[in-house]
Order: C-alpha cells, then structure tokens, then sequence
C-alpha cells in the first residue's frame, strides 16, 4: 500500500503489532467464526461529522486483531464508514485499509460546499481565529436567503457525489448491487452450534424524516419514499443521514408513492403514521433522533451467538449543561434529542455497556472542523485505534454471554 498519512505513524504500527499478537493468543470475541479464523461481530457506529475519522482508526485496529463485522449500522458520520465498510468488498473481507487510501487522498473541507465567504466565516469561527462579527455583518444577506430559501448553507451534493464515485468504483451502482455483495457471504460456522442458520447481515443507516416526524431506517423503510427504490444508490441513505440542520441543506425527496393518500398501511406498520402522505419530505441529520443506535440488531432473551460492538464518538452524559444562556439553552436541547432515545435503550438493557468503546473523541475535536489539519486528522485516527485496542483487551465474551443468560 502507498504511503498513507494515517498509517504512516510509529504509533499506529506499533498498536497493530499488539492487535495482531490478540488475534495470535485466540482470545474470544464471539461464536461466529470463518475457516481463516476472524470472529464475527455486529458494529453500530455513532454520528459525529468529521470525528468519524477515529471510527475508521477502531475499524482497522479491530481487523487487525482478526475481528471482522457482519450486520452495520451507523448514523450521520457513522453511516459514511458503515456504507463504506459494507459496499467496498464481501462481507469478511477487511475493509479499513481501503478506506484509509480513500479517505488518505480526501479534502474533507470540499464537502463545505457552500458559497466561499460563509464558508470562511465557518471555518474562523471553528478555529476561534478572532472575531467573527463582521464577516457575519458582511455575509448577512447572503446567509438570511440561504437559511430562509434552503434552509442550510452547504448543499451537501459534493458529498452525496464523492460518496456515489468512490462506490461506482468498487462495482456499486444500486441497491441491488450493494445487496448482492453483502449476500456472499464467507465459509462461517458457529463453535457451540452446528444447526445454526446464517441470514444475510444487516445494513441500517438512521435519519430524522421531519416532515411527518419520523426516525426512518434505511433500506428497511425505503419503499415508503421512493418507487422502484432497489434501484436508488445508496449514496442518498446516507446523506440523508448526515444532513446536519441549518450547516447543510436538508435531503428532500419529492413524488412520494402514495402521496395524497391516508390510512397506508405500511406508512402506520413502519412509522405509526396514519395521517395523508405528503407528496415530498425532508430529511436531517439522524443524530437528530438517534445519533447512537445500538439498539438496532437487539435480540432479546438468551445468549447472543455474536456481539453488538458500539463505537461512541461523544462524552455525552460526562457533564451537564449551562442552560442560563440562548446558546447553551438551545445547545441543551439539541444534545438531548440527539442522545436521550439511545440512552434509553442502554438504561433498560445495561448489558450494552459492556460492548461499547468509548472513544470520547469530541473532548479535544470540533466534530464540524472539515478544514482540520493533517496532523489533527492523524491523532484523531490514532485515538479510535488506541480506544480499539484497549476495548479488545477488556472484553469478556464468556463473561458477557452469561450476564445475557442471566438477564
């Protein structure tokens, strides 16, 4: 592999030589094995804008250590690794280093694709790079017709048209393309179970559908948007999902099938929506409503023949809030929205706390800083890998299977 700025670091080899002697040792991570003896595993990656550089750094490490990832799922920053982990290669494949050499030759700042003087101005405001009150003053007006006309200043198409290329490249067209790769599956077998029966793995990217109020997962829920929707990308899911309110437009889609209707059956089954089908929604960022849905591939009662890993960007519930202030008032809120469902699920299944890393990575990184240097990027890699590893060296498979027995 060519050089690479994220692995071309002393540090980064010397965690994999470690993530390589765990895989050496055969400690246990799951039931699920394949005939080169990777163990399986289901990942729910958190949302957190340009912080999902560190999810990348949990992914290799955990590939290295001969952890491979069957059913993903992933909102906003988490859907971009989870769509990339999923269409790139076969399932069992290791897919990180690919990953890596695209994101290696990304400027992530073409993805602020907005006018170039807001785009500035954001950027100084990241930063703290001074004042930022008279280039507010002198973009004013251009903001207002932004925010009143499009209701965001980035239109995101760079991003939905970088994410279609890099996976038109990988032979991903569709729907169904992604379908069939994510069907071949490897030689698998269960070690306790010789009658197990493996399905195809799962694939959920989580988004906030706000014209009917709705937390939509896709491709689940995709017919209820789109007509002959096996043959959309899977591009949109995503950006859809990382439409961050008001810094990127929000995804619409128009010509709903049904549209007009009332009562629809699927819309009441998928989204409990009796009401009359809109003929176009908008979509926002799915950290809106679920930034972290570990809760996606729960099963309830009994032992798990494989475990939900969590890979959690933020420090949510590590401190509370000022709320004396508008800004931190309504910062208030929105954390609370983003984080309250998913911390839900955890409190009545305290179980997933022993499957979660904690990268914590939003401690020392602006999750918006698109503009953030190679150098930030780099230890921002190095701390999903090194969170990565010490989760490995902690978990208890054994340990974990019998708190679920007795739950």
């Amino acid at each position: 592999m060519s050089k690479n700025r994220f692995l071309d670091n002393k540090e980064v080899q010397n965690l994999v030589q470690e993530a390589i002697s765990l895989k050496e040792k055969n400690i246990r991570y799951s039931d699920i094995v394949d005939d080169k003896g990777n163990q399986y595993v289901d990942l729910v990656q958190e949302g957190g804008g340009v912080l999902g550089i560190a999810l990348v750094g949990y992914t290799y490490i955990m590939e290295k250590a001969g952890i491979r990832f069957y059913s993903l799922a992933g909102t906003s920053a988490g859907s971009i690794n989870t769509l990339l982990m999923a269409g790139l290669v076969n399932p069992g494949e290791p897919t990180s280093e690919k990953i890596i050499e695209i994101i290696g030759e990304k400027n992530f700042f073409d993805f602020v694709d907005g006018p170039s003087a807001i785009k500035k101005l954001v950027q100084k405001k990241i930063e703290n790079r001074g004042s930022v009150f008279w280039n507010v003053v002198w973009n004013v007006r251009k903001i207002f017709k932004l925010i009143k006309y499009k209701l965001g200043v980035n239109p995101g198409n760079h991003f939905e048209e970088w994410l279609t290329k890099t996976l038109k490249d990988a032979g991903i067209n569709s729907l169904s393309d992604l379908d069939e790769r994510r069907s071949q599956l490897p030689k698998l077998k269960h070690l306790n179970n010789k009658e197990y029966e493996f399905k195809k793995p799962g694939f959920a990217v989580i988004t906030s559908e706000i014209t009917t109020h709705s937390k939509v997962e896709f491709p689940e829920m995709r017919k209820l948007y789109w007509n002959e929707s096996d043959n959309i990308h899977p591009a949109k899911f995503v950006r859809a999902s990382m439409s961050i309110p008001f810094f990127f437009y929000p995804y619409t889609v128009k010509n709903i099938p049904n549209a007009g209707n009332k009562e629809v059956e699927s819309w009441k089954t998928f989204l409990s929506y009796s009401g009359p089908i809109p003929d176009s929604v908008k979509f926002v960022d799915g950290g809106m409503l679920s930034n972290f849905p570990i809760n996606t591939f729960h099963v309830s009662g009994g032992k798990p023949s494989r475990p939900t890993f969590g890979a959690r960007l933020s420090t949510y519930r590590k401190s509370y809030s000022t709320t004396d202030k508008a800004f931190g008032y309504c910062g208030a809120m929105i954390s609370t929205m983003r984080q309250i469902h998913d911390y839900d699920f955890i409190l009545k299944n305290p179980d997933y706390k022993k499957l979660i890393c904690r990268i914590d990575a939003d401690e020392k990184y602006n999750w918006l800083n698109f503009g953030m240097s190679e150098k930030r990027q780099q230890d921002l890699f190095l701390l999903g890998a090194k969170k990565a590893l010490e989760f490995l060296k902690t978990f208890d498979w054994e340990k974990y299977k019998e708190i679920r027995a007795n739950s």
